[in-house]
């Protein structure tokens, strides 16, 4: 298991009350890995402290602003390749199937294409398959993190860190063109409302279940720590 993949997947995902606790030994991972560039695992350190001790409120509305309310920011990968295109559909289920081939079942109501689900997924994989298909995505992460970084962002951090773990040329033109969109205003809601209005689209369990995405990553990172956050989590469920 790629431990710092898993623990990208956890820093990218909603912040909550148990992910905070988690977040110096998730941090700690990220400080280890020697494929991540100093200033890069100092900006990862960072932004885990930032995560774990601030206002929880704060963290999760600074989220949102983030990465659900700007299509250039988003976290479904699809949205950069595909946009609202028939693609998207067609793209969505063969990675579906990719999930279901590799045994991996996402334990969320997000999209599949969500960054924190593939890098869950990635995790689990063979070095080389991951790197594959991180360097597929390199471009998206360019573009991301050049938008955080103007945004004033530590997030950035996290988009350097996968990057740097495709280790492959960006391609500069790719990114450019992502950079070329007009990034989108957060605070008007009643335009992104209208961007975003589409058909609902369900994978995985039942929305009303829960989201036991982010316990059930915690149990897996083995770390001691991690492992009694999420049996905390279990019991309480």
């Amino acid at each position: 298991m790629d431990r710092t993949l898993k623990a990208l997947s956890l820093t990218l995902s909603y912040p909550s009350a148990d992910l905070q606790d988690a977040m110096p030994e998730i941090g700690a991972v990220l400080a280890a890995d020697p494929r991540i560039a100093p200033d890069t695992r100092k900006a990862l350190h960072k932004l885990s402290d930032d995560l774990g001790q601030g206002d929880l409120f704060d963290i999760q509305e600074s989220y949102v602003m983030l990465f659900d309310r700007s299509r250039t920011l988003s976290l479904n990968l699809f949205e950069h390749v595909h946009g609202e295109s028939r693609d998207r559909g067609g793209a969505m289920v063969s990675l579906i199937e990719t999930y279901r081939e590799g045994g991996f079942e996402p334990a969320t109501t997000e999209l599949p294409d969500h960054l924190p689900v593939l890098l869950e997924f990635l995790a689990s994989r063979p070095s080389s398959e991951a790197q594959e298909i991180l360097a597929d995505a390199a471009h998206i992460f360019d573009a991301i993190r050049t938008r955080l970084v103007r945004r004033e962002s530590g997030y950035d951090a996290a988009f350097a860190a996968l990057a740097q773990l495709a280790d492959v040329k960006v391609d500069a033109q790719a990114v450019a063109e992502m950079l070329a969109q007009p990034d989108d205003d957060p605070t008007d809601l009643e335009a992104l409302d209208a961007v975003w209005e589409e058909t609902e689209v369900t994978f995985g369990p039942d929305p009303n279940a829960g989201c036991p995405q982010v316990r059930d990553m915690l149990a897996g990172m083995d770390i001691p720590a991690l492992k009694t956050t999420s049996n905390n989590l279990n019991r309480s469920a």
